[in-house]
């Protein structure tokens, strides 16, 4: 890299509400980078920085993408749930050499008062509603709704940003709604819905974690997504705070 080039930014990936502090600390501490969003929600909340949105097409894109930007750090705050990315960024930071730094919030645990039914997938979420729930609370996302679409003894409240995709249960209403959710709006919505059962993903982190609890309170049985293992590769850190001192050992110079 000349002189004249600008410096060598860090590749943040996702566009969680980490992904955005990461990246208004790395702009206010002066150091270059560019935050990456998938682009499947419509008006995401922008990051501080420069913005790309769209993949990358796949590992070999991404890692063409790093060599031609000079790109020796890359972040991956991606939603714990979106194993391609994660594995496609794994892969590239391989091929390439970077340093790959993976932030990942905190799993959700159970309390004294929780009513959990832990599951491995959707499909496995999808499979127990169906022997027992009555009135469900979805919050899993919108391209996971189609696993329930078979579902007719059941009637669903889905939450989601942006609408869902794939088919729909036959008994719903579809509530479209951004976090960070309150806990007493969260109580309103279990209590005027009647809702028996909350399924979600164990996301972690506290911007929608008031709905567990309120579940709590409520004695609503939680259908829980366990999370899939992310790729053993590179640094793993779990605040904001330190992935910044991460991407400071890695980016700066000396």
């Amino acid at each position: 890299m000349t002189a004249t080039e600008p410096p060598a930014p860090v590749l943040i990936l996702g566009g969680t509400g980490e992904a955005r502090a990461l990246a208004a600390a790395l702009v206010a501490d002066g150091i270059a980078c560019v935050s990456s969003l998938a682009g499947r929600v419509s008006d995401p909340a922008l990051p501080a920085g420069e913005v790309r949105i769209g993949g990358f097409g796949g590992s070999d894109g991404l890692a063409a993408w790093l060599a031609d930007h000079h790109c020796t750090t890359v972040v991956d705050a991606t939603h714990p749930f979106a194993q391609q990315i994660s594995r496609n960024a794994a892969d590239a930071a391989r091929a390439t050499g970077a340093h790959m730094i993976s932030l990942r919030r905190p799993p959700w645990t159970p309390g004294p008062d929780d009513h959990w039914t832990t599951v491995s997938d959707i499909g496995a979420a999808a499979a127990h509603v169906g022997t027992r729930a009555r009135r469900v609370f979805l919050t899993t996302g919108r391209q996971d709704v189609g696993a329930f679409a078979d579902i007719d003894d059941s009637w669903f409240l889905i939450r989601v940003v942006d609408p869902p995709t794939g088919s729909l249960p036959r008994r719903h209403r579809v509530l479209r709604s951004r976090g960070p959710y309150r806990l007493a709006d969260e109580r309103e919505i279990l209590r005027d819905n009647h809702i028996d059962t909350l399924v979600t993903k164990n996301s972690g982190g506290d911007l929608t974690s008031a709905k567990l609890r309120a579940a709590a309170e409520l004695g609503v049985e939680v259908v829980m997504v366990q999370r899939p293992a992310p790729p053993d590769h590179g640094q793993v850190v779990t605040s904001v705070d330190a992935a910044l001192r991460a991407v400071r050992g890695a980016a700066l110079p000396g």
